[in-house]
């Protein structure tokens, strides 16, 4: 990690209690909350790889998320942690800039096959403060992954169709926002489509050793495709 005032990552994760209820057709309660530990550690991997950041961030009061970010050396938040996506990235970002980090970048915790190559371009494209960089969800309305300098620049605002209005909030800021298509950021796993999508590439991710543990082929194929 860079020094201190830099980039900080933020990772919101919400109580596994429920996780991934999406999934409920096809997965039991406690294969879903496994996937999204797994997913945790997926993406908690790909940012510890990353030198250029200054450091991690989990804003989370689940237990089990709260051993894996510790484990990693993230720094645990609880503030916000309760009130969903957008509030905890909120929280965060006012934590952030009133300690005079320079930036945050914040991406979900069910991206697996997110890389740190793909940290690093988002990184090398967004410039100097004020900047904002966003890669999208693979679907083109999600904001996968949200650079800002400095942290609170903006009001994010997550959700289904969270992109264009966070290009338009950007641009009424009189900031040119950045956009990078990655693959693995973009790939966001919330339902069935996206876990086979998931599945038709190949990885050695924890999230894909474990869904082939529980009978998940590499095709996607299984007992919960026709549940979906």
């Amino acid at each position: 990690m860079s020094d201190s005032a830099g980039i900080w990552a933020v990772i919101p994760v919400k109580e596994l209690r429920n996780a991934k209820h999406r999934l409920a057709a096809a997965l039991t309660p406690d294969q879903r909350r496994g996937l999204a530990l797994a997913m945790v550690e997926d993406v908690l991997d790909a940012l510890a790889a990353v030198q250029e950041l200054a450091g991690i961030a989990v804003v989370s009061i689940d237990p089990d998320v709260a051993r894996i970010a510790v484990a990693r050396g993230a720094r645990l938040i609880a503030t916000d942690a309760t009130g969903g996506h957008t509030a905890a990235v909120a929280g965060a970002a006012r934590l952030l800039a009133g300690e005079g980090r320079d930036g945050m970048l914040t991406m979900p915790g069910d991206v697996p096959l997110a890389t740190s190559g793909e940290v690093v371009r988002l990184l090398q494209a967004h410039g100097t403060s004020p900047a904002f960089t966003i890669c999208p969800a693979h679907d083109g309305r999600g904001s996968n992954a949200v650079l800002c300098s400095p942290p609170d620049i903006l009001a994010l605002s997550f959700g289904n169709d969270s992109f264009q209005p966070h290009l338009a909030a950007a641009r009424a800021r009189g900031i040119v926002p950045k956009v990078l298509g990655l693959t693995g950021i973009g790939l966001d796993i919330d339902n069935p489509e996206d876990l086979a999508a998931f599945m038709r590439v190949p990885s050695r991710t924890r999230t894909r050793r474990f869904l082939e543990q529980i009978g998940i082929g590499g095709s996607g194929e299984s007992r919960w495709t026709a549940a979906s």
